[in-house]
């Protein structure tokens, strides 16, 4: 089959990831084989390929926002048949014994696997995953519109789950950087009722994207919104936003750090954050998030918009997401 493979982390300019070609994985007793025909691209994949996150193993395939169809599954697989359309998301394995598996806290399992991180992902014409981590997906997506719900769509939606906001009529929500998370959660939170207030710093690409899917208010990454936010989600991985986020947000509101990665964040004075704000990080997802989130993104009709690149062109879709080029979700098209 032919995949994508890094073995030494670079700078993505230098284009680290080689087009190979291998032989296709077997799926172990409780695995599926997929035919993968799309994945999106993720900032994540572009701190593994410069590096930013550190090598789990000697060389991996990385993308972690896979859909494609079943060909082959294990003997103890149950309840998906052959051909059925699924997807694979960012968890890809956990222990369910740990003390917070057994809590019902599965993303922050402490002997968790990645997909395209410590387990091979995506970026492939082939893949294996867990049955159990496995989604059904909805039939009103296409496969390309779909890869970007696998990633960007699940961790903006535990985003929104985070900031603590129960009435979500006329809530006033902020968000930081508008690429393929922000442009899904903003969809989410109109359906609920919330007015959303966009920073970034894209205009051509990012902020008319915002303005036209519905965003009260739209300015660049340090401007103040012209009313105190009730929550905020910074999904741009620069720490410098913090206590920009913090002088927005009303007294008892909620932050919340929406990467896995973010540059470090500067000292700022108590009084920012004074008031009852609080700061919270997401850490990877639940299945539940996932199932959740489908289920929600079915209903409102969510609309991913992509930018389509072929599996030979990984190292290009990364550099155009880390020059701010793409406007929504970066997808590489492989069946």
């Amino acid at each position: 089959m032919k995949a994508l493979i890094l073995k030494n982390p670079q700078p993505i300019e230098t284009k680290p990831l080689q087009f190979v070609d291998i032989e296709i994985p077997q799926p172990a007793e409780d695995e599926v084989l997929i035919e993968v025909s799309a994945c999106g691209v993720c900032r994540t994949d572009l701190h593994i390929c410069e590096g930013e996150l550190p090598m789990k193993r000697d060389k991996v395939i990385p993308g972690h926002q896979i859909v494609g169809r079943v060909i082959k599954k294990g003997e103890k697989v149950k309840n998906i048949e052959l051909g059925s359309k699924v997807g694979v998301a960012w968890l890809n394995r956990t222990c369910g014994k740990c003390s917070y598996c057994n809590k019902g806290k599965e993303n922050l399992c402490e002997n968790a696997y990645f997909t395209g991180w410590s387990i091979n992902g995506g970026f492939a014409e082939y893949a294996v995953a867990p049955f159990t981590f496995t989604y059904s997906l909805p039939e009103n997506f296409t496969d390309l519109q779909a890869a970007p719900l696998l990633c960007a769509g699940i961790i903006g939606y535990r985003a929104l789950r985070l900031t603590g906001i129960n009435d979500w009529t006329g809530a006033r929500l902020g968000i930081y950087g508008f690429g393929a998370a922000g442009h899904i959660c903003i969809q989410i939170a109109k359906a609920r009722g919330a007015d959303v207030y966009v920073a970034t710093r894209d205009r051509k690409r990012h902020q008319a994207l915002a303005e036209e899917l519905g965003a009260t208010w739209v300015g660049d990454t340090f401007a103040k919104p012209p009313v105190m936010l009730d929550a905020a989600i910074i999904f741009a991985p620069a720490g410098e936003i913090v206590p920009f986020a913090l002088q927005a947000l009303d007294k008892g509101g909620s932050l919340v750090l929406g990467g896995i990665y973010m540059s470090p964040i500067p000292e700022f004075e108590y009084k920012l954050l004074y008031g009852e704000r609080i700061i919270r990080s997401v850490a990877n997802n639940t299945r539940k998030d996932g199932e959740d989130f489908l289920q929600e993104a079915a209903k409102v009709g969510i609309k991913t918009h992509i930018e389509l690149f072929p599996l030979e062109k990984g190292n290009e879709a990364l550099i155009a997401l880390k020059t701010d080029a793409i406007r929504g979700a970066a997808v590489l098209a492989i069946k």
